[in-house]
């Protein structure tokens, strides 16, 4: 087993093994945070699930300048710097929202936070595909999907404890992790942007942001970007009305949703890597059907069960749903992308769970507050079906671009 790892190991670069230290830390301060947000809110403001949608909605709409500044930022200027200028603005969004007494308070915070904080996103996504060749992408989203849920797994029990003596512990606790993540990209991680082409003009800032228009020209991947949204639609619920689901319409406490999450973090630290690499030949496009079906499914069974059992086991479907799908997503993103346009394809990307979380908690919230909750559920399984025949159709369309060569400079 220790020479199987010691393998593995040396099948990486090191900064990639960094990055993924970085990610644990970080993930480890966010995920005693966000699963417990929506728990937060309507339990210090007493407001109901509607209104949280429309919190998330402000946040979500805010995010989408600060990642289409981030990409740009990302293409023009590298990762290293973006993403700790994000981190230092993330530890102060989490004292922010933590020290806000009412929610009007806490509501322009968001807006705030979610603009700055959010700047980093696309850098984090163009660094693995910086360090890793397209034959590596999944696997190597598949290792940093079992470290992120390594950081889940202890994270809820740890934020569990904290809850009991003050929910304003987790923000102060995840502003320091934030500050400490920082601290490791700036002395540690290395720049992983793309020397530029020899003959290659600087980039304007206005022409960065211009070449957006590229992006969206790009039919195919808009299409992708458009199937993503709906089913980050359905994933959405694991971290905004699940766990207020089970509290409120089955009497499930926080923490036996925390041991819902565990459980699912679990599965995915002890078998990502395996599954990634045993579907590794198969057609990434394909495999998103097969996880958006598993997403349809397991979410579709909280609307027709009732017991913990049959919660876990709803749990267990999603988890193998994610298994697939995420890291063959992340790899088709990075397939979309010229080189010198990584940042930006990211940043268009992130907008399928920026949409997602400005329209879906509003919405979803809505149908948790009917005299039907069950019908958000029977919502994500038709949801489920939907997509996995857009990521089928996409599969005969799908193209990896040419990386496009700068135009030579002209002559003095």
């Amino acid at each position: 087993m220790l020479a199987n790892f010691n393998k593995i190991y040396h099948e990486y670069p090191r900064a990639f093994w960094i990055y993924n230290i970085i990610v644990f830390i970080d993930r480890f301060g966010g995920f005693m945070l966000y699963p417990f947000f929506a728990l937060y809110l309507t339990e210090k403001f007493e407001i109901g699930m509607s209104t949280v949608g429309m919190v998330f909605a402000v946040f979500s709409i805010s995010g989408f300048i600060g990642s289409a500044l981030g990409g740009a930022l990302t293409d023009r200027m590298g990762r290293k710097g973006v993403i700790i200028f994000s981190l230092v603005l993330s530890s102060l969004s989490a004292l922010g929202m933590g020290f806000a007494p009412t929610l009007g308070i806490f509501v322009a915070v968001s807006v705030i936070v979610g603009t700055l904080s959010n700047i980093g996103g696309p850098a984090h996504e163009a660094v693995v595909a910086d360090l890793l060749p397209e034959e590596k992408r999944a696997e190597g989203y598949g290792i940093i999907r079992m470290v992120f849920n390594l950081a889940v797994i202890i994270a809820p029990a740890v934020a569990g404890l904290l809850i009991a003596k003050s929910f304003m512990l987790i923000f102060i606790v995840d502003a320091i992790i934030s500050l400490i993540s920082a601290a490791i990209v700036f002395f540690f991680l290395p720049e992983t942007k793309p020397a530029a082409h020899p003959n290659a003009k600087p980039e304007s800032m206005s022409q960065s942001f211009a070449g957006y228009g590229r992006v969206f020209k790009d039919i195919p991947f808009v299409a992708f970007v458009v199937v993503s949204v709906m089913t980050a639609l359905i994933y959405m619920n694991f971290n905004t009305t699940l766990g207020v689901y089970l509290r409120d319409h089955h009497g499930i406490p926080e923490i036996g949703y925390g041991y819902l999450i565990s459980m699912n973090a679990i599965i995915v630290v002890l078998f990502q890597f395996w599954v990634a690499r045993k579907l590794e030949r198969f057609k990434p496009m394909l495999m998103l059907a097969v996880g958006a079906t598993l997403y349809g499914l397991g979410f579709a069974m909280y609307g027709f069960t009732s017991t913990y059992v049959m919660f876990a086991v709803a749990m267990i479907v999603i988890t193998i749903g994610e298994m697939v799908f995420t890291p063959f997503q992340q790899k088709l993103v990075a397939s979309f992308a010229p080189e010198e346009m990584r940042g930006r394809y990211m940043a268009v990307s992130g907008l399928s769970w920026g949409i997602a979380f400005a329209i879906g908690p509003y919405f979803a919230g809505r149908l948790l507050d009917s005299a039907a909750p069950n019908w958000l559920w029977i919502a994500c399984g038709i949801l489920g079906g939907i997509t996995m025949v857009g990521y089928v159709l996409l599969d005969k369309i799908h193209h990896s671009p040419a990386p496009v060569l700068a135009e030579p400079a002209a002559a003095d």
